[in-house]
């Protein structure tokens, strides 16, 4: 199809999600399934107007806008998240993000091992591929903003913002396991250390300092001189930088991203504090994203630390959220025209398994002791959404070395997954979030 006419196709699915926005909130299809019914429509099996191969081009683009929608939705997400790091929310995202997350990857390795006859590595590759939540598309069940503190929303977007870098190191070990013959013990041993051990622990470091630091002199310098200038240069460079840093040192620069966003908002609840302390008509209370108004910024001259990281936190949340559902909209379009091709009747039963049984009882096992409600825990276990963090560590895979099975096998596998969670969980969200608030409302008034 010409470039107009993609220009003209993107731009009428834009308007038309927006125009028609408050009807799609409240129904049960979501804009990323119309993007993904489009997509198929367009694709060879349908109109065969355009097609996508996992040819070493696609792949490479493919892994770079992944990664790049991944990075600064994982800062979004951790910005967003104004909690005391003793709320019982960072708790249960911990639970979900590592315990329960190795045991749903180990599920899809006994899944691919005994169901489909994989060799361990490649099992435990597509497990890495397919087990993490995605900061994306979860969009619908996570946090809207830093006043949410619902406590499901919490919980997913904590586990969203942490299971990319729990799930990447164990694609890591599939590849090395796939690249080394002979005795591996040398091989667990170096990944658990650098991989594991220091990823994660230097990845949350780096990003947190990261954020927490260049936030604190952004703030103080755009304060010094009064500048309301738009400041989402800001924060697009503190997430290349802790990103940058955190791959140069081999620490996962997804932790990274997420920590820097994490950080940047504990910038904002101290000088929001402090700002409080000396005016009267001001708690601190409140995110500071909401005591600045973007009509009046021209005729705005903050007077205090607060109010200009006000500017800081909004212009770098509404960057964010835009780029990245932009790149989504894209890659999810991508996915429909290249699903029904690649459809694969085995990614249909491992989609199934997965999230009708594996995901459920690991999340369920990992909660256990956690006195939450057992119906959270089984919305919990349900909204485990795969998107766009499958697609990069597909990509990665591929452009990695993954051997052991063929590689049109696992990319139809891991685009039915992804396809399925799509329209399988776009359909059930608003229904399940409509019943759980009707039931939360239901008990408040029965007290």
């Amino acid at each position: 199809m010409p470039t107009l006419w993609w220009f003209v196709l993107i731009g009428v699915l834009l308007l038309a999600t927006s125009f028609l926005s408050g009807w799609i909130r409240r129904g049960p299809v979501t804009a990323f399934a119309i993007f993904l019914v489009v997509g198929a429509l367009l694709g060879p099996a349908m109109l065969d107007l355009a097609a996508l191969r996992a040819t070493p081009s696609n792949v490479r683009w493919l892994h770079l806008a992944a990664e790049a929608a991944l990075v600064v939705s994982l800062f979004v997400t951790g910005l967003k998240l104004r909690l005391p790091f003793r709320d019982p929310g960072w708790r249960m995202a911990v639970r979900l993000a590592v315990p329960a997350m190795v045991l749903t990857a180990a599920g899809v390795v006994a899944i691919a091992q005994v169901g489909l006859g994989w060799p361990f590595a490649a099992a435990l590759a597509l497990a890495a591929i397919v087990s993490p939540t995605d900061p994306v598309l979860a969009s619908l069940v996570s946090v809207d903003d830093a006043r949410d503190d619902d406590a499901l929303r919490v919980a997913l977007s904590g586990e969203a913002g942490l299971n990319d870098g729990t799930a990447l190191p164990l694609l890591f070990l599939a590849l090395a396991l796939m690249a080394h013959t002979g005795e591996t013990s040398g091989v667990i041993a170096h990944w658990f250390a650098v991989d594991v051990l220091w990823g994660l622990a230097g990845g949350l470091l780096i990003g947190f300092l990261g954020g927490w630091g260049l936030g604190y002199v952004g703030t103080h310098l755009r304060h010094a001189t009064r500048d309301v200038a738009p400041s989402d240069f800001m924060a697009i460079g503190i997430v290349l930088v802790v990103y940058a840093l955190a791959k140069l040192v081999d620490a996962s620069g997804f932790l990274a991203a997420f920590a820097a966003g994490v950080g940047l908002r504990r910038v904002e609840v101290l000088l929001t504090k402090r700002s409080g302390a000396h005016a009267a008509h001001d708690s601190g209370d409140e995110p500071a994203e909401t005591t600045v108004n973007p009509n009046e910024r021209s005729r705005s001259t903050p007077d205090r630390p607060g109010e200009s990281v006000g500017w800081v936190v909004s212009d770098a949340l509404s960057f964010g959220e835009t780029f990245e559902r932009l790149i989504a909209f894209s890659l999810v379009l991508a996915v429909g025209i290249a699903a029904i091709p690649a459809l694969s009747a085995t990614g249909v039963w491992i989609a199934a398994a997965l999230f009708v049984i594996v995901r459920p009882v690991s999340v369920w096992i990992a909660t256990i002791g956690s006195r939450v409600p057992w119906q959270r825990r089984i919305l919990i276990g349900w909204f485990g959404i795969r998107g766009l963090g499958s697609l990069n560590y597909l990509a990665f895979a591929l452009l990695g070395g993954f051997t052991g099975v063929d590689d049109a096998v696992l990319v139809g596998i891991v685009l039915t997954v992804v396809a399925t969670s799509i329209v399988a969980h776009g359909v059930t969200v608003t229904p399940l979030m409509n019943w759980r608030q009707r039931a939360i409302e239901a008990k408040r008034q029965s007290r």
